[in-house]
């Protein structure tokens, strides 16, 4: 049976000492730290996000800006809005909550957003600077994964890593950190031919499809790490991951449940970046 990686227990270390750096640097620099949260619209799950992040923010030190915006709100107001956080000193990252009301273009918001205070690290030069290995920010759901395999004491070099999903925002940019860390890197997608012959090769299995159960026990090999990134609600109002946990237990070394896994390090890793721009903004190593 594989033991649990628990996500709650190692985000609290995460966001504990991104408090004690914080308070460091308020009480030694006079530096404090500032996150935007932009929200437009009423989506309910963009909703319990941000009040997470609210949440985050107050527990780790940092100054919280919400920008609550109307569904009706134009995409010339929303860049106009970015323009004014992006010049505010208060402000040390700006986090715009996807998805977007349709009539919005997300890549033209993403763009808007000065790369300094990209603490979600989608603009596409902080992408270009995760591809040659010279990042300042990582996008935070992948951050976070590389945190939890660490936590397992897994050492990547040499481990066969096979990564479901080719997202911008979680499989693309998961292939490279672990090939940064010396892992051999597959990744699979819905054009992949004989997929469970693919993840059954991985001593290290990443899955991020957003697809109920998709991955079974016996496409898992014996021993493997099996990282869980999916967060699905079924029928019955239960959530689950991409992974079928019961059969992937009695193979793994180490599996993440959900929830309790991936999710709370994805706000744990932007509370890292939001602090780590604070400091590149005042010039502090």
């Amino acid at each position: 049976m594989a033991q649990i990686i628990n996500g709650k227990e190692v985000s609290s270390s995460v966001k504990a000492e991104v408090a004690k750096e914080t308070a460091f640097l308020k009480d030694e620099k006079g530096l404090k730290v500032g996150l935007a949260v932009v929200i437009v619209g009423n989506n309910p799950a963009s909703r319990v996000y941000v009040n997470s992040k609210k949440k985050a923010c107050e527990e780790v030190g940092f100054q919280s800006y919400e920008y609550a915006l109307d569904e009706s709100t134009t995409q010339e107001q929303l860049l106009d809005l970015v323009d004014v956080l992006n010049r505010d000193s208060k402000v040390n990252g700006i986090l715009v909550q996807l998805p977007l009301p349709k009539h919005i273009d997300e890549t033209a918001i993403i763009n808007a957003i000065s790369p300094e205070k990209d603490v979600d690290a989608f603009h596409p030069f902080n992408v270009g600077k995760i591809m040659i290995g010279e990042y300042s920010f990582l996008p935070c759901t992948p951050a976070g994964v590389m945190e939890l395999i660490a936590s397992t004491g897994t050492d990547i070099t040499g481990k066969n890593c096979v990564v479901v999903g080719r997202s911008n925002i979680v499989g693309k940019p998961m292939a490279m950190l672990l090939l940064h860390k010396n892992g051999t890197v597959t990744i699979c997608h819905s054009k992949t031919k004989n997929l469970a012959d693919v993840t059954r090769s991985a001593d290290i299995l990443v899955v991020a499809v957003g697809r109920p159960n998709f991955v079974t026990g016996d496409m898992i090999k014996e021993g493997a790490v099996v990282i869980d990134v999916g967060m699905n609600r079924l029928e019955n109002g239960k959530l689950c991951g991409d992974v079928e946990f019961e059969s992937a237990e009695r193979k793994a070394s180490f599996i993440t449940p959900v929830p309790g896994g991936v999710g709370p390090m994805t706000i744990a890793m932007l509370m890292k970046n939001t602090l780590t721009a604070s400091k590149q903004q005042a010039g502090i190593e």
